[in-house]
């Protein structure tokens, strides 16, 4: 309600709550955007044979750690969903990949349309799940150095991240350091 004499308005408590998680689900879907985008950035020209690239005993493999960053969101997922979720095996490494895309933009489509949270809130899906998934993009990275065919850095602030794009398909690096002292 305004009172355009005052030139202030005011808003119910349930109005206001309403304002707040929809941030809230906007800012989650800028995570998962840039889960996406940071992902793509570590796959990218990636040499044939990546996925099975192992780093040492015990080591998850790009395969695998897609395999489980799928699985993780999956599980995410079932917030959302309900029932259980049970792992998807990948033989190919760019099947593993399209899955796990697949499963950002729905979990990024339940965000927009205000699917109910059910048994969390958007703090614990962003502290559990979606913090987990962003960990292993940042390991798929570490494995591209390792494997001897680093990811050029760049400003993350300057990236153009989208909400609107969850797919393979992400842009080319806006702000790429020009001077990396890890290139081989």
């Amino acid at each position: 309600m305004c009172d355009t004499r005052m030139g202030m308005c005011f808003v119910s408590a349930g109005e206001l709550r309403d304002r707040t998680m929809d941030e809230k689900r906007q800012m989650l879907r800028h995570f998962l955007a840039a889960l996406a985008y940071r992902t793509q950035k570590a796959l990218r020209d990636a040499p044939e044979g990546f996925g099975d690239f192992k780093a040492g005993r015990k080591v998850r493999t790009p395969h695998e750690l897609v395999r489980h960053m799928d699985s993780v969101l999956g599980y995410a997922r079932t917030y959302f969903v309900g029932g259980s979720y049970r792992r998807r095996e990948h033989a190919e490494f760019k099947n593993a990949i399209a899955d796990f895309h697949g499963v950002v933009e729905d979990l990024a489509r339940h965000l927009e349309e205000g699917s109910e949270f059910k048994g969390i809130t958007p703090e614990v899906m962003l502290q559990g799940p979606f913090s987990d998934a962003m960990t292993h993009a940042g390991q798929l990275a570490m494995l591209r150095r390792l494997a001897g065919c680093p990811v050029a850095p760049e400003n993350f602030i300057f990236a153009k991240i989208s909400a609107k794009n969850f797919g393979v398909d992400q842009p080319l690096p806006e702000s790429p350091d020009e001077e990396w002292p890890e290139k081989l």
